[in-house]
């Protein structure tokens, strides 16, 4: 019973482990769907740019001109390793779903078992 009780606990706090990595995969997706978003809005602010508009970049505290065709490729890019980091975070967020969905099976399993367990005592 004393081994049922410890493995219970191992597992327990395993689960509650999973719980915090998921909830922190979560956030990341969500930062990088708004990232994601921002990026959107000024890939379709360029679309309506003519070829000769002045595009500046914020590098610290300075403003620098920088040629469109730069600007354009530059947000692509950010946007392809943004879509790129989504999938890989979605990736991990399936599997730490599905090791908790085992976890949690396995912490039923061992309550069931131990209740089982007690019922013919409690009959005795």
């Amino acid at each position: 019973m004393a081994e049922g009780q410890q493995r219970l606990q191992a597992l327990s706090e395993e689960y509650t482990s999973l719980q915090q990595e998921l909830q922190t995969n979560v956030a990341s997706r969500q930062k990088l769907e708004s990232q994601q978003q921002e990026n959107k809005g000024v890939q379709k602010e360029f679309k309506s740019l003519d070829d000769d508009a002045n595009i500046y970049k914020l590098v610290g505290p300075v403003l620098l001109k920088q040629d469109k065709t730069e600007a354009v490729l530059a947000v692509d890019g950010r946007l392809e390793f943004i879509d790129n980091e989504i999938k890989r975070v979605e990736k991990q967020i399936k599997e730490i779903e599905e090791k908790t969905d085992k976890v949690r099976m396995e912490i039923m399993q061992i309550q069931s078992e131990s209740q089982a367990a007690a019922q013919p005592q409690a009959a005795a």
